[in-house]
């Protein structure tokens, strides 16, 4: 049985991982082969392109590998619920949305398992403090 040798953390475009940096960087070191992973990442991830997909790479010690996919991070979700591009650069003076309980019931939904919330309604504390931070007012 192979030993785990390295754990590597990336967050990756859905869809869109090429052997380049951050990528190649990360996995080259690790004496991964970038290009089986490359494909194996684009084809588990084709139906999310474009979101950023956080993954857990596993590295053993001969040169094989394993990863785990998690949900996309709380502030993308929030994003792509009120359809904008980026958060307030001035929180407090300039707000960049509003955002739904109704909305932030649905990011919980999705991002649940990846949290370590004790219930459904601490994640979506969770969530609503994240949006305020990226100066979007919770309604």
């Amino acid at each position: 049985m192979a030993t785990v040798v390295k754990k590597i953390k990336l967050q990756i475009p859905g869809g869109a991982a090429t052997p380049a940096p951050p990528v190649g960087t990360a996995l080259g070191p690790a004496g991964v082969n970038i290009g089986q992973f490359v494909t194996q990442f684009n084809a588990a991830t084709a139906d999310k392109r474009g979101t950023i997909i956080p993954i857990e790479l596993s590295v053993y010690d001969d040169r094989t590998f394993t990863f785990i996919m998690k949900n996309p991070p709380a502030s993308r979700l929030i994003l792509k619920a009120l359809g904008i591009e980026k958060g307030s650069s001035k929180v407090r003076e300039k707000k960049a949305g509003v955002i739904t309980a109704a909305q932030i019931a649905e990011i919980v939904k999705e991002k649940m398992p990846d949290m370590n919330a004790a219930s459904p309604e601490a994640a979506a504390r969770t969530i609503a403090g994240t949006a305020r931070s990226m100066g979007i007012d919770v309604k």
